[in-house]
């Protein structure tokens, strides 16, 4: 479900306008998440990490509104529930698209996953379904490299509001582990505030 933002009384509404006629209105930002906590749970629980951490960004996803936003037209609109289209590598090292639906529940969202994997390991081809929707965050993790930056091929002539959130390298540090993760925004719908809330938000997920 969706509603339609009310941009009379939005107090973002020149910075939508104003951000709304760029070639390139995506603005991101690098920052480190402490997963020492986060990687216990997963390995206690018996969860992937890819699963347990995917979970978590998506739990910070939906708890920041904003990150919920999309542009349709010129009208922007707020989703209820925001998935992941996340990038599934194969053996041929090529990757799918896939979908990943949100559920709070751990368990029921790491066994979804697992069989969404599944399926996109053994579908050829980079689109494996077709998406009804825009509530999604586009999702790739990059567990080769621990980045310090990072930037996205994007077409500018085809409409995109979605925010593309990725994960590097997970690395050791005094006995921390610490993982690299990119958000990409459009600033029409939100600033470097609400990043900071979602990196907030996402660190205590990892601490829970």
């Amino acid at each position: 479900m969706r509603t339609k933002l009310n941009l009379s009384t939005w107090p973002r509404k020149e910075h939508f306008g104003f951000f709304s006629k760029f070639e390139e209105p995506f603005f991101g930002l690098v920052a480190a998440i402490d997963c020492t906590k986060g990687y216990a749970s997963a390995k206690a629980k018996g969860v992937p990490f890819f699963i347990y951490y995917l979970h978590k960004t998506m739990a910070a996803v939906n708890s920041v509104e904003e990150f919920r936003y999309r542009i349709s037209g010129n009208e922007v609109f707020v989703y209820d529930r925001v998935d992941a289209s996340a990038t599934l590598t194969r053996e041929d090292n090529t990757f799918g698209f896939s979908l990943m639906e949100f559920t709070p529940d751990i368990a029921v969202f790491s066994a979804n996953a697992k069989t969404e994997i599944e399926r996109v390991r053994n579908t050829p081809g980079l689109f494996t379904r077709e998406f009804d929707n825009d509530n999604i965050i586009h999702f790739s993790a990059i567990p080769w490299v621990n980045f310090t930056s990072l930037s996205h091929a994007r077409s500018f002539t085809f409409p995109d509001s979605c925010p593309k959130i990725s994960v590097g390298k997970m690395t050791e540090k005094d006995g921390s582990r610490l993982m690299p993760v990119s958000v990409h925004v459009h600033h029409g719908l939100m600033d470097g505030y609400h990043v900071g809330l979602f990196f907030d938000a996402l660190q205590r997920e990892m601490d829970n």
